[in-house]
């Protein structure tokens, strides 16, 4: 059984990990406990800071963090919301998109992706992925495009900055809108700009687990539309710009005065933090280089944030018991293609084997343990549990 996130022990473990059964656990998966140590105080003064105020929803914390997070991806606006998938809705909205619209969407992507597009009417049309990078692939997006198709909706999956150059110019010759997902991305950088500065809307994600990550749940829409920015803001507080004057039909998106105040503070640190994690992906390229999985395609300096390292293995689920049984946390993102998945398989979308590159890709990938603090001497163990078990795979087998 799938779940959306999974705690043991004050540990967080993510969005679609599957839970083991050990009670032994030496390598989490994630470990939010070290982090929360190492900026503890300045948390707790945060916190107090709100609570002394009595000031709990749309007040200066939220236009504060609007204006820091706006500023550090290189964006006009920022428009603080409640999830990532109350971004994707939002910035559905925000361009007219409902009943009778199709948004291409990439097929191994967390649900929210697909989810936002059916919650506003409208119906997700699944396409292939790049084999390499794993990010929706511009010949795919093509094959699927029909009259009704009015969006694109690319992930920067995992934490790796996308090139949307291809679907730019898909989307400009066909007058299609395109909203990023770049709810992994954080920091994340292409051509020295980063996710989010692009001037398309662009979806955040700030889920506990992420490499920005509040304490509940929370989001943002980053834009340079003035316009769109000022919608954004009336559809988040249901669709009323003032009290009780409503002028749209919203619904309630808003960003919690505690969770800005929380973001501010761990935005100080997140360029630290993606380093950290670039650096512990050294590591785990370096020691599995020789192991028989394959390790993330290699990106330019600062074009992959890492939050997630994800491995390919041919026999991955027995990697994963192998693992787990030497204490070490692993996760599947994502175990099922989403033309997969009973939600929509009423829509009449595509049949397994009709999108193959995603479909592969879901029985192989597997997600290693990945967090700023995670320590080098855990890297090695977990890759030289890795090398043990692809060496014993080679063995000839015994009469």
């Amino acid at each position: 059984m799938e779940i959306s996130a999974f705690t043991r022990n004050g540990q967080y473990y993510g969005e679609n990990v599957i839970p083991t059964i050990s009670s032994e656990i030496q390598i989490p998966f994630l470990d939010l406990k070290s982090q929360y140590a190492s900026i503890k105080e300045e948390i707790l003064e945060a916190v107090h800071a709100v609570l002394e105020s009595a000031h709990y929803v749309s007040g200066e914390r939220v236009e504060r963090f609007e204006d820091e997070f706006a500023r550090y991806v290189g964006a006009r606006y920022v428009v603080g919301v409640s999830s990532g998938t109350a971004a994707l809705e939002l910035a559905l909205q925000a361009t007219n998109i409902g009943p009778g619209d199709e948004v291409i969407v990439p097929a191994n992507s967390f649900f929210a992706s697909a989810e936002a597009v059916s919650h506003v009417g409208a119906r997700p049309v699944f396409a292939d992925v790049n084999p390499v990078t794993f990010h929706l692939d511009a010949s795919s997006v093509q094959d699927h495009l029909t009259p009704r198709t009015r969006a694109v909706l690319p992930v920067h999956l995992y934490g790796r900055a996308a090139d949307l150059r291809e679907i730019e110019e898909l989307a400009g010759m066909r007058n299609l809108q395109i909203i990023e997902d770049a709810c992994q991305a954080h920091g994340a950088r292409r051509n020295g700009v980063h996710v989010g500065g692009s001037g398309q809307l662009t979806c955040f994600s700030f889920y506990p687990g992420k490499n920005l990550g509040a304490y509940g749940d929370a989001g943002a829409i980053a834009c340079n539309d003035h316009r769109q920015a000022q919608m954004l803001r009336i559809l988040r507080d249901h669709g009323s710009p003032k009290k009780y004057h409503h002028l749209v039909v919203g619904t309630n998106a808003r960003l919690a005065e505690l969770q800005a105040a929380v973001l501010s503070v761990k935005l100080r640190h997140l360029d630290d933090w993606n380093n950290q994690r670039a650096r512990h992906a050294d590591v785990y390229v370096h020691n599995l280089s020789n192991s028989g999985v394959v390790t993330p395609a290699s990106a330019k300096k600062g074009e992959h944030n890492f939050h997630l390292f994800i491995i390919r293995a041919a026999q991955r689920d027995d990697l994963k018991i192998f693992l787990r049984e030497r204490g070490i946390e692993t996760g599947i993102h994502y175990p099922v293609p989403l033309h997969l998945t009973p939600a929509y398989q009423a829509l009449g979308h595509p049949d397994k084997g009709s999108l193959p590159v995603a479909e592969h890709l879901a029985n192989e990938i597997l997600s290693l343990p990945m967090y700023p603090d995670l320590k080098t001497d855990d890297i090695e163990k977990v890759a030289s549990s890795i090398c043990e078990f692809t060496a014993l795979q080679r063995l000839p087998a015994t009469a």
